[in-house]
């Protein structure tokens, strides 16, 4: 009897014990759907922006001393992404900036829908985001310095992700004819616009699949501006912060040494130029 009676004992725990791990498989299974274990490569909204997935990593922020047209506020440092975000992999069109500011602001804006919008203040950025944060339950933000250089470089230390040397078939620069217009008369040879950006997605993306890191339009940072790239400013949306913001990536307008993915320049954050835009960061939950 006694026997009979732990053997039971023992059919019963064997059961439980089957039933405890198959809860245990499911609740795990949940856990890692719930973690972004399965979030997907390439995300695309409803405006039409695609933002690809950048995962943690570390590497080498800022210019070597040896690299051509080199700045001071270029030290090379070793820095580190710690969490995953999803960039998108163009800048911010025109037709994407209507269809949450509405029309009035650009009623005289010459170009087409994929045109990278411009003649945006750091100001009027985050007033973008805003209203787009309302939207759905997504949340977006300006990039920090350092992940829009580790997006730019894609795994590459040279000055360019492509190589050493600025190419006209490569990045939209130097697109004005009557002053540094290196590149112009190829532009228009292949019918891109002359004084004035490309449309996005013109030039080949980078390794990671990133168009216009360099050239076209200057983009804006979340980031305050510091003289040492080392030591960021902080990141903040104050409205009433006169600071100046960081700027990256160079523009259609200047010499191709300004679009080296070290480079590094800034402006107020309430000015407005027609050789700056943005892109976004849409955040990992």
């Amino acid at each position: 009897m006694k026997n009979k009676r732990s053997r039971m004992v023992y059919f019963h725990a064997l059961i439980t014990s089957g039933c405890r791990f198959s809860w245990i498989l499911f609740a795990g299974l949940i856990c890692l759907a719930s973690t972004g274990m399965t979030q997907e490569k390439e995300i695309t909204n409803h405006l039409g922006m695609t933002f690809i997935r950048v995962e943690p990593g570390t590497f080498q922020m800022g210019s070597p001393e040896t690299e051509p047209h080199r700045k001071t506020n270029e030290k090379l440092h070793p820095a580190e992404i710690t969490d995953p975000f999803y960039l998108q992999e163009t800048e911010v069109t025109l037709e994407q900036w209507q269809a949450i500011m509405g029309k009035a602001f650009f009623l005289k804006k010459k170009g087409g829908p994929q045109t990278p919008v411009t003649r945006v203040s750091f100001y009027d950025c985050q007033k973008f985001i805003r209203k787009l944060n309302k939207t759905g339950t997504a949340r977006y933000r300006l990039p920090s310095e350092k992940e829009w250089e580790y997006a730019c470089r894609a795994g590459t230390r040279t000055a360019y992700s492509w190589g050493n040397a600025p190419d006209c078939a490569l990045a939209m620069y130097a697109n004005t004819p009557k002053r540094h217009g290196d590149c112009s008369s190829y532009y228009r040879s292949t019918g891109l616009p002359v004084n004035g950006p490309a449309p996005v997605a013109s030039f080949q993306p980078n390794p990671w699949g990133f168009y216009d890191m360099h050239g076209n339009v200057w983009e804006w940072c979340q980031d305050e501006y510091t003289d040492d790239v080392r030591t960021p400013g902080v990141n903040t949306y104050d409205l009433f912060s006169t600071r100046p913001r960081v700027r990256r990536g160079g523009s259609w307008y200047l010499y191709g040494r300004y679009m080296r993915s070290a480079n590094r320049t800034y402006a107020h954050p309430g000015a407005r130029f027609q050789t700056t835009g943005f892109r976004l960061v849409l955040e990992v939950d």
